[in-house]
């Protein structure tokens, strides 16, 4: 559209002033309207680039003017001016289909930068399907249907969403993919592990900091919030954010600037929020440890990624795009999967879902024939858990009932005693150093848990019901980092 025309909907008129004082430089003509009626009108009569309404009208609510326009003209921006504080309504336009908001009194620059989203939508559609860098979400199911049809609704808000879904399940693709299919594509797309950050760097990490703030500040550093301006921050594992980093996460979502660390002023930014957790904050709310305020700003829009298991009909689509990628690697031969071995994999339930898919064809890849994957070159867990096969130097099975199993070096007298026999003395271990040895035990166990978790060292940190931080000085302390 070449005509770049803006309905602005509000009883004050010093505020249509304003809002057209401000979109006049930028070669965009208003058309004010005071009423519900009057914006109806204008709907019909005048083509239209996008639309700010009030939310308190005279003969109405704005948040009936959105769900009119989502009905009506699905294509169109609408974002809606809201009173300082109101939250609630903000996030209740936002579900209705407002791509965003802002809040009185507004500064000229937020509104600027609502205003070119708002064209970039009108311009785009939203989508950029064709775009190469799309990443892909692969399956046929009805459920991987349903998410890519919301992934592309989302796309056209500037809302925050919370991405859902166990470990491995592709919540980072997805982010990405609702950020390159909307209009913030050409902007930055900045990913954080909440999880990975040293609680002490947090802030200087998310909001940057100024030359001599602290010592080893030597020269002014942005934050990721200021490397994403007018992009995308997405917050994997947000659970794991300690609560005073919530705080000022809150403070920044709300206000939409942030204070680097030694700063006199505030910046202000232009960013959209996605985030994503394995965990279920309702529960960590309702305990305590998750800020429920914070919570309803993340959770304005929900998108559950499925597991594996809901969608097992589409694994041979997964397993031959992944043995594809994996015959292009340098010097690799043409892979295969029988049709015995697809057939494991389908009947399998895949805990750690598809990443935990994608590495074990990555290793059926190192130990087939002949580029050939054979059921057992899967290493497949059995029913009790443990694999069928180990990579391991030494020849002698664990006992079934062992939980860890002892490094190559240290040796470990086995039991003599039968299955149903009461053992009157623990395993001896035969060491000469038991502070190694308690270590190799330790190592063995993060290993294990890794393993298990496909090397999610959040997850692993759970299932051994430690700290995620516990679990970085442990493999730090064990050189395993």
């Amino acid at each position: 559209m070449d005509d770049r025309n803006a309905l602005i909907v509000d009883d004050e008129a010093d505020i249509r002033e304003l809002i057209e004082i401000t979109l006049l430089p930028l070669g965009i003509a208003c058309f004010p309207a005071e009423t519900l009626s009057e914006a109806r009108t204008l709907l019909k009569r005048q083509p239209l680039s996008f639309c700010i309404t009030d939310l308190r009208l005279p003969d109405g609510n704005g948040l009936e003017l959105v769900a009119h326009i989502q009905r009506h003209y699905p294509n169109l921006p609408v974002a809606v001016i809201t009173a300082h504080g109101n939250v609630e309504s903000a996030v209740e336009a936002l579900k209705l289909g407002a791509f965003d908001f802002v809040s009185k009194p507004f500064e000229i620059s937020v509104l600027r930068d609502m205003v070119a989203t708002a064209l970039r939508l009108n311009r785009s559609g939203g989508a950029q399907a064709s775009d190469n860098r799309l990443p892909l979400l692969l399956g046929k199911s009805a459920a991987m249907e349903s998410v890519r049809g919301l992934i592309a609704k989302l796309a056209r808000s500037q809302a925050p969403v919370l991405i859902n879904g166990e470990s491995g399940t592709g919540k980072e693709v997805a982010a990405r993919s609702i950020h390159l299919s909307g209009p913030r594509a050409d902007k930055p797309f900045v990913p954080v592990n909440c999880g990975a950050i040293p609680e002490q760097l947090m802030e200087s990490e998310f909001f940057g900091y100024k030359k001599g703030s602290f010592t080893g500040a030597s020269q002014d550093k942005s934050g990721l919030f200021q490397a994403a301006q007018g992009g995308t921050l997405f917050l994997d594992e947000v659970a794991e954010l300690p609560m005073h980093m919530q705080v000022k996460l809150l403070r920044a979502i709300q206000e939409r600037a942030v204070r680097p660390v030694g700063a006199q002023a505030e910046v202000t930014i232009d960013v959209r929020i996605l985030s994503a957790t394995h965990k279920n904050l309702t529960v960590l709310v309702r305990n305590g440890s998750f800020r429920q305020d914070l919570f309803y700003r993340l959770n304005v829009i929900e998108l559950r990624m499925p597991s594996l298991r809901e969608h097992p009909e589409d694994v041979p689509e997964l397993v031959k795009t992944t043995i594809e990628r994996l015959s292009q690697q340098p010097g690799a031969s043409r892979l295969a999967v029988t049709p015995s071995a697809l057939q494991a994999l389908q009947r399998y339930a895949f805990p750690g879902n598809i990443r935990e898919l994608e590495n074990i064809l990555e290793r059926a890849f190192t130990l087939c024939e002949n580029g050939i994957i054979q059921p057992d070159d899967l290493l497949l867990p059995t029913a009790g858990g443990s694999s069928p096969a180990a990579l391991t130097s030494h020849s002698t099975p664990a006992p079934s009932h062992a939980s860890i199993r002892p490094e190559p070096e240290i040796s470990v007298r086995p039991s003599t005693s039968l299955p149903n026999e009461p053992k009157t003395q623990p395993m001896q271990p035969v060491v000469n150093n038991l502070e190694g040895y308690l270590e190799g035990l330790e190592k063995a166990a993060i290993l294990r848990a890794l393993e298990a978790t496909r090397y999610n060292k959040t997850a692993a940190a759970e299932k051994l019901g430690i700290s995620f931080r516990a679990l970085r000085y442990r493999l730090k302390k064990l050189g395993l980092e």
